[in-house]
């Protein structure tokens, strides 16, 4: 069976883990764990009528003192590039982290998922934003890892770009 290798890329506590959880398990878990280096998770999926495993990569979270390694990306099919909409920075981090991925690995297909959008009261990211940011170009998700929401069409849809490929 045909295998693409999915990265999940972000800054820390985004959510990345929640929603492979979420995607995989049909779980959520409210306690916060921090990714060590990268878990591997696989699943499969049909989009466009073909069968094939998804080997999801969840890889630890940028921040402030530890950059993600470019290593981790070799071979990558495409990606989720997760931000937490209640963070504006967040969003920021994810966008100059996905030029870096553009430099070093080349273009891929990708999905800009807005996560944790249960909790809309707190969003810090602005329509316009979201509008600019498909302007250029981008394909984007509002998703919950916590209540479900979108968390399967965000990854069905990175599949459908990556079969277009």
């Amino acid at each position: 069976m045909l295998q693409k290798k999915v990265c999940m890329l972000g800054s820390f506590s985004v959510g990345k883990s929640s929603l492979v959880r979420r995607f995989v398990e049909s779980m959520f878990d409210e306690q916060y764990h921090t990714t060590i280096g990268v878990k591997v998770d696989k699943k499969v999926v049909n989009a466009n009528g073909e069968d094939f495993t998804l080997v999801l990569w969840d890889i630890y979270g940028e921040d402030a003192f530890q950059k993600m390694r470019m290593s981790y990306l070799r071979g990558m099919h495409g990606y989720l590039l997760v931000v937490d909409g209640t963070r504006r920075q967040t969003l920021d981090d994810g966008l100059a982290l996905h030029d870096r991925v553009v430099a070093e690995i080349g273009k891929v297909p990708a999905v800009l998922v807005l996560n944790k959008f249960d909790l809309t009261d707190q969003w810090e990211i602005e329509q316009a934003q979201e509008t600019q940011l498909t302007a250029a170009g981008w394909t984007m998700e509002h998703t919950s890892a916590k209540t479900g929401a979108a968390v399967e069409k965000a990854f069905l849809h990175l599949a459908q770009l990556m079969l277009a490929k």
